[in-house]
């Protein structure tokens, strides 16, 4: 019976995590539904981990958020330790953590880079590294961890190309949310770029760099284990879209607006990867 119970506590906890992803992102929720459904709660589960430390240090301004990722850490480190959680969110996450082998340093790397986020408000070249590094090229390999299901040499193999689609990934959401981030939050995530004088070659520049970072990724997406293949490509279609829609507007836009793509376009991008995938044109 209690084993019963143990069962239902953690069928509730990933239905937490799954319910964190579709609130908050339609475009991950898309691609989550296109991998093999095995791949899906797991998924799920580092999101919304990740998702709800991301809070902590975007949103919840009007609390104390130094003492919440403090404890958001402790809670975490009992969570893994005790193998369960009463947030919902760090049990299902520590279930994923010890059924895919995840390594702590993943797990410290991401944090570590929440924590730069509640006091860090420029970065040098290496400091911008290590924040991408543990806020998307971690996750990515958290994310790769799953999909290679216990396979170390395909995991190693695949590593470097998780890293940099994260980090394609990351650098678009920079650009994106340049206005809210400098503007309202104070942050300058890229290096030696003077915001109030942010030009078009600045812009081009970082593009470029965006740009080797996604063809580098891409030959890794093709060598994935094809249940995986296709939820990740959507994501990676739907970031190439948007990156290709920051490319074609003006520097000072980016510093005026939050730049989207309507949630019509996002389906239309679904189903054409979908029937491509179908059609083995991918």
């Amino acid at each position: 019976m209690a084993h019963h119970q143990r069962e239902i506590f953690d069928i509730v906890s990933f239905k937490s995590s799954k319910a964190a992803t579709q609130a908050y992102s339609t475009s991950f929720s898309a691609g989550i539904r296109l991998l093999h459904s095995r791949f899906q709660n797991a998924i799920y589960g580092v999101y919304g981990f990740v998702r709800f430390a991301d809070e902590i240090v975007d949103t919840l301004h009007d609390y104390n958020k130094e003492e919440l990722l403090k404890r958001f850490r402790q809670d975490t480190l009992q969570a893994i330790e005790e193998r369960i959680s009463m947030n919902p969110i760090l049990n299902a996450f520590q279930i994923v953590y010890h059924n895919y082998n995840f390594d702590f340093e993943l797990v410290d790397r991401f944090l570590i880079s929440m924590e730069m986020d509640l006091d860090k408000r420029e970065y040098d070249r290496d400091g911008y590294e290590a924040y991408i590094l543990g806020s998307a090229e971690v996750v990515g390999l958290m994310c790769l961890k799953v999909f290679t299901e216990g396979n170390e040499e395909q995991y190693n193999h695949l590593k470097p190309y998780a890293m940099r689609l994260g980090a394609a990934f990351q650098k678009i959401n920079f650009l994106r949310d340049m206005k809210d981030d400098f503007n309202g939050l104070g942050r300058a995530y890229f290096p030696g770029v003077d915001f109030s004088q942010f030009d078009d070659d600045v812009k081009m520049e970082i593009e470029r760099e965006i740009e080797q970072d996604f063809d580098y990724a891409y030959k890794g997406i093709l060598m994935l284990p094809k249940d995986a293949r296709l939820g990740v490509l959507i994501a990676y279609v739907y970031y190439r879209r948007l990156f290709a829609k920051i490319r074609s507007i003006p520097s000072h836009r980016i510093m005026e607006e939050r730049i989207r793509i309507p949630n019509s376009s996002k389906y239309a991008l679904l189903m054409s990867c979908y029937i491509k995938n179908n059609l083995n044109l991918i």
